[in-house]
């Protein structure tokens, strides 16, 4: 379902992406549009910029997440480098800031993946307990400007000392 900053933000995208190949082709009659990874790295940002994600998506989607090193951190400085190829990426403030969230909230803020990394001592022999503080890589995420990922973020339910938990929001 179509947000009203989805329907906004798509085509301002869009045109921005289509600003950059217009200016690749003035400038070399013999360049072609964007291609290869370059052309994956756009789509990605315009496909992870928002919750939804349609089929056309899923080579971007694909190639992005196909990105995996030894470490965490390596990972995701290789995912930040996929998306800088794309000419846009670096034009300003914004967009870099944009890549950033991206690359640290994609995949990594959702309820699964905050259940499983929110784990925090409870004191005395209780255990653990899920933390209901959403990490400040996520907590960027979600709140971008450019990013229309509002309606995926997840919710915490009950109490964490009781079994408290994230859930998405069509679970709740």
């Amino acid at each position: 379902m179509a947000t009203p900053r989805t329907k906004n933000l798509l085509p301002a995208l869009a045109l921005a992406l289509c600003n950059i190949a217009q200016a690749q082709a003035d400038q070399s009659p013999d360049m072609e549009l964007l291609t290869g990874d370059t052309r994956l790295a756009c789509e990605a940002i315009l496909c992870l910029s928002t919750g939804e994600r349609p089929s056309e998506c899923q080579p971007a989607i694909r190639r992005y997440f196909s990105i995996v090193r030894r470490t965490l951190g390596k990972t995701l400085g290789a995912r930040r480098d996929f998306l800088n190829q794309c000419p846009t990426a670096k034009e300003d403030g914004y967009t870099r800031q944009l890549v950033n969230a991206l690359v640290d909230g994609s995949g990594r803020c959702d309820a699964a993946a905050l259940n499983g990394r929110g784990w925090m001592p409870a004191g005395g022999d209780n255990g653990y307990y899920i933390s209901n503080a959403m990490p400040a890589s996520c907590q960027a995420y979600y709140d971008n400007a450019g990013l229309d990922v509002g309606s995926v973020r997840p919710i915490y339910v009950g109490q964490p000392e009781r079994g408290g938990r994230w859930v998405d929001p069509v679970n709740q």
